[in-house]
């Protein structure tokens, strides 16, 4: 039985090595042919391939990738009226006509939960730290008469304001106070409804009128 199987595992070895070497092709029998003419003969589009420059290389790799990006409705914070008047001109002659508008506005009157003021911006740096030990997040201040100082909240209305204010007291905030960030703001407000690729590159040249500041996504 011993002698059956050496000899059986030696024809197998002796036909897989035929068939390796392609000594059996003639019968129809070989592995796929790999090399040249039959693996050219399989390109695709062949006329199609071209090498790069180095230059060419670069500008291809810095190209963006041609992934749209969501239409977006924009709009600039409260305006005071020299600037919704300056920002109306610019806006008519960059922008195409009927893609923007400006109208009358109502920011409502807006309470903090307020700790400061500091004398300096290393104390603020100190309490800052010691806010993030106790998992507390803080807001920028919006009225630079607050400065230095923190926001741990905003509100529209100084009960809500004050509610807060118990509620981070229990979690050991003791120095904090409630205050009128500002009162209720008339303007004007700026809105772009529908920004989309073709607007976008546009809104770098309205910064000027908006003070170097960004629109934001509409509310």
């Amino acid at each position: 039985m011993l002698r059956v199987l050496v000899l059986l595992l030696a024809l197998l070895n002796a036909i897989y090595f035929a068939w390796s070497h392609r000594l059996l092709s003639p019968y129809g029998f070989g592995p796929a042919q790999q090399s040249e003419p039959q693996r050219a003969a399989k390109q695709i589009q062949p006329q199609l391939v071209r090498i790069l420059s180095t230059d060419e290389a670069g500008r291809a790799d810095a190209a963006p990738q041609g992934v749209a990006r969501a239409d977006e409705c924009l709009q600039s914070v409260l305006l005071d009226e020299p600037q919704a008047a300056a920002l109306r001109q610019l806006a008519q002659a960059v922008l195409p006509t009927g893609s923007w508008a400006i109208d009358s506005a109502t920011e409502p009157a807006r309470w903090i939960v307020y700790m400061g003021k500091y004398p300096d911006a290393q104390t603020l740096a100190r309490r800052r730290g010691a806010l993030a030990s106790l998992n507390l997040r803080f807001e920028p201040l919006n009225n630079p008469a607050l400065e230095f100082g923190l926001s741990l909240g905003g509100f529209d209305t100084e009960e809500r304001a004050r509610a807060e204010l118990a509620q981070l007291r229990q979690r050991g905030v003791r120095s904090a106070t409630v205050v009128q960030e500002h009162p209720e703001l008339r303007g004007s407000l700026f809105k772009m409804p529908v920004v989309d690729d073709a607007l976008r590159p546009k809104l770098d040249e309205l910064k000027t009128a908006l003070g170097g500041k960004s629109l934001q996504a509409c509310k």
